[in-house]
């Protein structure tokens, strides 16, 4: 089983609009899939920042923000069955750039799977996850998120960059 913590922290330069977050196993969903997409950016990105790799790792490290917490509702991420957006763009829009996983509940378990960037359909699925929770910790997680003051997610590591 994997773990799974829900936060909120202020979204980025907006101090007042809080956002959720997700760590998964300790490691927050936007490092997971910063590390899974990075493979797909390269051929954009070599293009566009050629001798930049810290620029280009900035790009994909921070290429979601969390879901807003009024535009979300209180609950987005209830243990449901079907596709769900899990992150989204940083720039605020909902369902701008979303990342998508299909989740399946059972009594026991919530999973997701076959997660999905909508910006990048031609991506396919992308080689994260599948991650399968306890549902019960799920619940208890998700019922409790942590108020953090800032975003927690830290600079990109140097070594995420497209470009050689």
């Amino acid at each position: 089983m994997n773990g799974i913590e829900f936060f909120h922290h202020p979204a980025d330069g907006h101090p007042g609009a809080p956002v959720w977050g997700v760590r998964v196993d300790g490691v927050d969903l936007r490092a997971h899939t910063a590390w899974a997409t990075r493979e797909l950016w390269r051929p954009e990105l070599e293009d566009q920042f050629e001798d930049q790799a810290g620029e280009s790792a900035e790009l994909i490290w921070r290429q979601h923000g969390g879901l807003g917490v009024l535009d979300a509702g209180a609950n987005p991420f209830a243990p449901t069955t079907g596709r769900t957006p899990l992150l989204d763009c940083p720039c605020g829009i909902p369902r701008c750039w979303e990342l998508t996983a299909h989740v399946e509940a059972t009594a026991t378990t919530v999973t997701w799977r076959a997660f999905r960037q909508t910006g990048r359909e031609e991506w396919g699925e992308l080689p994260l996850g599948p991650f399968v929770f306890a549902r019960e910790a799920y619940e208890t997680a998700l019922s409790r998120p942590a108020a953090l003051a800032q975003d927690p997610l830290g600079p990109a590591p140097q070594a995420l960059g497209c470009v050689p």
